[in-house]
């Protein structure tokens, strides 16, 4: 599974993306362009702006579009990046086959191809395993050319060519070419350009995908629809020294040092590259060729400003329009003239309690390794009732409510609020010290109560949501019987992950954020055993196994909903870890900007809708 996933400090990271990629509803004036893809209402109410002030100050840069965040990109080659920072530079200069449909996760529109794809219209075949894209005529590059299908081709097979280590080819080399990497584990190339080239072929004024297997084709279209899906200038990025698109030391460019196309431009979107100072801000500007009709701004700004006092200054002074607001920032500026903030965003991440089924041995977390009073055996949290012990010992209210300010909320299973498979009516454990206690005293034939037990429980230094987690366990389990004792240690985050990797960690607390947004993101780490948790947890069963496996090549949505209700249900009845939080966002901007609206898998700011007045 990708790296990204993992959330160092998930507090952090999720309110840095949140604060990139909110949108808040508004029309735009008659006298500007509005984008061609149909407006849709969200499934769930848009959530409203508050503290938002009447007087209007004059409006700064009314031509430009200004963003005060933290952090730059990596690169702003599409098939290279895979953090937000690089992809919220890259989808405003780059385009899709397809997109999502403003709020919509799951429902998209088309942009470089005429046609969403589907059954109905004939451009799904084989079983789903032949994808059909007619390719727009009349879009132009920044360079001045025009787009082909070849150019579509050439882009989808760059992407599985260059297979990166940590990168986001693996979306893509899943569906068509069955396999996650094209790598053996000794670096070893596994898959041949024939494979490839068969994958992706231009018919006419179409292109065509040849899955591997059928495939999910909400999941597909997911992946297809953002940044690594980008479609490039193919004769740009070879004049990059890219690959050339042919067999020819086609594997020179599988997995190489560097991105090609690291500071090039070689979109078709909305803006254009002007210029990057790295580690101050990077400036685009419009693209007047944009075949859907120029941008409301000449320019659009993303200036790096990592010291909050700076950015507040400049936040509040009107010099930018778009913020990144820290948490334990937030009322700094809330109330303020001019600033509007909208609240209760629901994102596609979570945190989770997760329970070790067979610690190391040799864990030094789990004091002298018995049942003795003095520490815990290795398989301590196979007995379910020491897990539901623990569960009903955590005060979820009273955690969301100091962790988060309350600005979060619990799922039943590890499928956030917002996709497909979430089920709101599924039952999740509650705050009960009395059953805590219950099953406290059930467990280990009634050893446990009787001897009591020591264990360590760590967290990773700078992350305030765990340390507070981790000291309400500590608090509560404590207080039902004094032979338990648990100690709550800090570590440094490379110590807490090689501990974690090592099986040494009794418990450990973590959170995932979706690479794209589908229910298998969420339910392969958390329950399948080769899954990135439950293969450190050491959890196994065979049946959540087999059911993963069939969600992935399922097509038919009610099927993936019946898996995924099952899933639930068994997640609740094993207990291999209970999700915490699915924390909810915010946004900032200067009351003057209009056009936002909310899609939580955007990498960052979207500034072709968006408008100043």
């Amino acid at each position: 599974m990708s790296r990204r996933t993992l959330l160092a400090i998930l507090g952090v990271i999720v309110v840095i993306l949140i604060a990139a990629a909110l949108y808040y509803v508004t029309l735009p004036p008659t006298t500007t362009p509005t984008p061609t893809p149909t407006v849709t209402t969200p499934t769930t109410p848009t959530p409203t702006p508050t503290n938002t002030t009447t007087v209007t100050p004059a409006i700064k840069n009314p031509d430009k579009l200004i963003e005060a965040t933290i952090g730059e990109p990596e690169t702003l080659d599409p098939a290279w990046a895979y953090d937000t920072a690089s992809g919220e530079v890259i989808f405003n200069m780059y385009e899709t086959l397809i997109f999502f449909d403003r709020e919509s996760v799951d429902k998209f529109v088309p942009m470089i191809a005429t046609q969403v794809p589907s059954f109905e219209n004939g451009l799904i075949k084989d079983n789903g395993t032949t994808i059909i894209f007619p390719i727009r005529k009349g879009i132009k590059f920044h360079s001045g050319r025009e787009l082909t299908p070849e150019d579509v081709e050439y882009s989808l097979e760059r992407v599985l060519v260059m297979d990166r280590d940590g990168g986001p080819s693996w979306m893509l080399l899943d569906p068509l070419l069955g396999v996650q990497s094209t790598r053996d584990e000794k670096g070893n190339i596994i898959v041949s350009f024939e494979d490839i080239d068969k994958a992706v072929e231009v018919q006419g004024d179409s292109v065509v995908l040849h899955l591997k297997k059928p495939y999910p084709i909400t999941t597909l279209f997911q992946i297809l629809s953002q940044t690594w899906s980008s479609i490039v200038d193919k004769q740009c990025a070879i004049a990059h020294g890219d690959w050339d698109g042919t067999e020819k030391n086609w594997t020179k460019y599988n997995n190489p040092e560097n991105p090609p196309l690291q500071e090039a431009d070689c979109g078709s979107g909305p803006f254009m590259l002007d210029r990057w100072e790295h580690g101050k801000q990077v400036v685009l500007k419009k693209f007047d060729q944009y075949w859907r009709g120029p941008a409301n701004f000449s320019e659009f700004i993303i200036m790096k400003v990592d010291e909050w006092s700076t950015r507040k200054l400049m936040f509040l002074r009107g010099d930018v329009d778009i913020a990144y607001v820290p948490r334990q920032n937030m009322k700094e500026v809330e109330g303020e003239p001019g600033i509007r903030v909208i609240k209760n965003l629901p994102t596609v991440a979570n945190d989770a309690l997760f329970f070790n089924f067979n610690i190391s041995p040799t864990s030094p977390y789990i004091g002298s390794g018995k049942l003795d009073g003095e520490g815990i055996p290795p398989n301590f949290f196979q007995d379910k009732n020491v897990r539901l012990a623990f569960v009903h010992s955590i005060d979820y209210d009273r955690y969301i409510e100091e962790a988060w300010f309350g600005e979060a909320i619990r799922t039943p299973s590890p499928i956030p609020q917002g996709l497909p498979g979430y089920f709101k009516d599924m039952p999740m454990y509650t705050f009960d010290l009395k059953k805590a206690e219950e099953y406290f005293k059930k467990a280990w034939n009634g050893q446990l109560w009787e001897k009591g037990f020591k264990l360590t429980i760590l967290y990773n230094t700078g992350n305030v949501q765990r340390k507070t987690l981790a000291e309400m366990i500590k608090d509560k389990v404590e207080s039902i019987n004094p032979k338990f004792k648990i100690e709550v240690r800090a570590v440094e985050w490379p110590e807490y992950l090689k501990a974690m990797v090592r099986g040494e960690l009794p418990v450990f607390i973590i959170g995932w954020l979706a690479d794209y947004p589908d229910p298998y993101n969420f339910v392969f780490p958390y329950m399948h055993s080769s899954g990135t948790f439950a293969a450190w947890q050491k959890y196994k069963n065979e049946r959540v196994d087999k059911l993963v496996e069939e969600l992935i090549t399922t097509i038919d949505p009610k099927k993936r909903e019946d898996i995924c209700r099952e899933l639930t249900s068994i997640y609740y009845e094993d207990v291999p870890s209970v999700i915490v939080d699915q924390p909810l966002g915010r946004h900032y901007e200067r009351d003057w900007v209009h056009g936002w609206y909310y899609n939580p898998i955007y990498p960052g700011t979207y500034a072709y809708p968006l408008w100043k007045g």
